[in-house]
């Protein structure tokens, strides 16, 4: 490779990889074209790129960010671009504006993407970009907030906040379920204590007045509150593990709440039986 602007260029679509890359290389950029997420992260590790230009939608939705995360990590003074069809995209990519330098809706004049590439070329510093954390150390940071947030909506709802419980002791299980959640997410395994916890919660939540449809709706509002959490942090958060973490947090309140109704039940009959055996 000589002195041009090394482009690495992905795209699934042979059409695509087989006309813009040589059109690109007429304007004077040296151009090397991966069809798959696995081609462009061996190249990102193997050769050195001034530009990314990456469709967002490689083998599966949304990969394409993958591939810019990779070379955000491992070659941060390489401008980032998207290649996206879809034009109502451009609202989510504006939340992530630390990810990619920019975007291009397809189909995409060469013309204007020879412009732009050259302009944020000539513009380019190095990367200023924050550290990024794992959603795990954004929840730790922001534990608190979630749960007033999960509290006032709690508050709000009609049926919820009728049953006279203080808010000590409705809040009290979240600020656990929220380490739990957080520990499983980092690979850690879910105990047998914490399983009986939430049984005793949901033996709890009986006493209380509550019913098994509400039990539902609490924890439908803590996840809520978490994904709240996620979208003010989103540019904060590491891209590569937001997904596996998020389905671990929600997957855990789900095997939570089971647990939970579990708990609820079993205090339900044996209260019904000792009535019974009172008559």
């Amino acid at each position: 490779m000589g002195d041009q602007p090394n482009i690495l260029f992905v795209d699934d679509e042979d059409s695509i990889r087989l006309t813009l890359p040589p059109l690109l290389q007429s304007y004077g950029f040296e151009v090397t074209s991966a069809a798959t997420v696995a081609e462009a992260l061996d190249l990102i590790t193997r050769h050195k790129f001034d530009v990314l230009i990456s469709d967002l939608n490689i083998g599966h939705p949304g990969d394409g960010f993958t591939v810019v995360s990779a070379m955000r990590s491992h070659q941060p003074n390489a401008l980032r671009f998207i290649l996206t069809a879809y034009p109502a995209f451009e609202s989510a990519l504006e939340a992530i504006r630390e990810e990619v330098h920019d975007y291009f809706v397809k189909p995409t004049e060469t013309e204007v993407l020879v412009g732009k590439i050259r302009s944020k070329l000539a513009q380019r510093s190095p990367d200023q970009s924050r550290i990024r954390q794992r959603l795990t150390q954004v929840i730790r940071a922001n534990r608190e907030s979630v749960v007033e947030n999960w509290l006032q909506a709690v508050q709000k709802d009609s049926e919820i906040s009728s049953i006279p419980v203080p808010d000590s002791e409705r809040k009290e299980h979240v600020p656990l379920l929220l380490e739990v959640a957080t520990d499983v997410a980092e690979g850690k395994e879910l105990t047998a204590d914490n399983r009986k916890a939430y049984v005793r919660h949901g033996a709890i939540r009986y006493r209380q007045g509550y019913t098994v449809p509400l039990l539902i709706r609490e924890a439908r509002l803590l996840q809520a509150s978490l994904a709240d959490c996620i979208q003010r942090n989103f540019t904060a958060i590491e891209m590569n593990y937001l997904v596996p973490d998020t389905i671990h947090f929600m997957g855990t309140i789900d095997a939570l709440l089971e647990d939970s109704a579990r708990g609820f039940i079993q205090q339900a009959n044996s209260e019904r039986a000792s009535r019974s055996r009172r008559k």
